[in-house]
């Protein structure tokens, strides 16, 4: 059974059987105009009532933390340059999309006090300043910690003071597919010891990665397995059947439908504005 650490855990509470419920994770918020990552799409995500929201943290020239997913401002953004060689109050003159500034890690923890966050950190210039942003905020229990290098992930965690949930690299995600099966149980443990979830596509190439024995194994180990980035309703239901435990979606919309058609969206504590069908023409059913 997973760890039921308190990152992975919806406020509203757990099953009656004290599992936890799948996580809706938005991927970089929710945003069908492509304002990703902005404080709009955080709070649409919000909004619809998700609580968990995927992002990418970056730090600037003097060591504040921007939530962005590129190296640089030249694809959503109507300015340019490398993230890590700019001033943040140069950045922050930046807009996605021509309308939305680039958020700072800090204030979207304060603006949106019940939201966990799920952070890829891009770099190693942004390890120290994002490991002081969650000791500053208190954060540790509100955000999960991840990144395709292990070594940059680990050099996050062990700059906190308590340890926050995580989710392993490409070396440890790679370690336990393939080698998981042949390998001794204890031997595995070790290897994923800092680590709580799996967060992998469905298939990498022609290696399909969710399977049965996949999701049996990483049962056995205690860690969540998370699924990115499913938009298509019907192969998120195919994830659930499988039994995966979260779901990275740029269509937090059609994820919350999925998860309401299957008895297993949140107690509805919380109104969803894109009920109205003129209020949101895009609804899909």
């Amino acid at each position: 059974m997973s760890r039921i650490l308190p990152y992975f855990l919806h406020p509203n509470g757990l099953n009656a059987d004290g599992s936890s419920r799948p996580l809706a994770l938005a991927h970089r918020g929710f945003s069908l105009e492509g304002l990703e990552n902005s404080a709009a799409a955080f709070r649409a995500a919000v909004e619809l009532g998700i609580t968990h929201l995927e992002t990418d943290a970056r730090a600037s020239r003097d060591g504040t933390v921007f939530l962005f997913h590129d190296d640089t401002l030249d694809r959503v953004t109507d300015r340019r340059g490398r993230i890590s060689e700019l001033p943040a109050a140069e950045i922050s003159r930046a807009r996605i999309g021509g309308l939305e500034p680039i958020p700072l890690l800090e204030d979207i923890l304060h603006g949106f006090p019940d939201a966990r966050l799920n952070i890829d950190v891009k770099d190693s210039n942004t390890i120290a300043p994002l490991a002081a942003v969650i000791e500053r905020c208190g954060a540790h229990d509100r955000v999960l910690i991840t990144s395709f290098s292990d070594s940059r992930r680990r050099a996050v965690l062990n700059s906190l003071s308590r340890r926050p949930a995580s989710s392993a690299g490409i070396a440890c995600t790679a370690a336990f597919a393939l080698l998981g099966p042949l390998l001794p149980a204890g031997w595995l443990a070790r290897v994923m010891h800092d680590v709580d979830a799996l967060q992998v596509p469905v298939r990498y190439g022609p290696l399909r990665l969710v399977t049965p024995g996949f999701l049996a194994r990483a049962r056995r180990h205690g860690l969540q397995v998370h699924v990115w980035t499913v938009n298509d309703p019907a192969e998120m239901h195919e994830m659930f059947e499988l039994g995966v435990d979260g779901i990275v979606t740029d269509r937090a919309d059609l994820l919350r439908k999925v998860l309401e058609k299957r008895g297993q969206w949140w107690p509805s504590d919380a109104s969803d504005p894109r009920d109205d069908q003129e209020r949101n023409p895009n609804e899909v059913s």
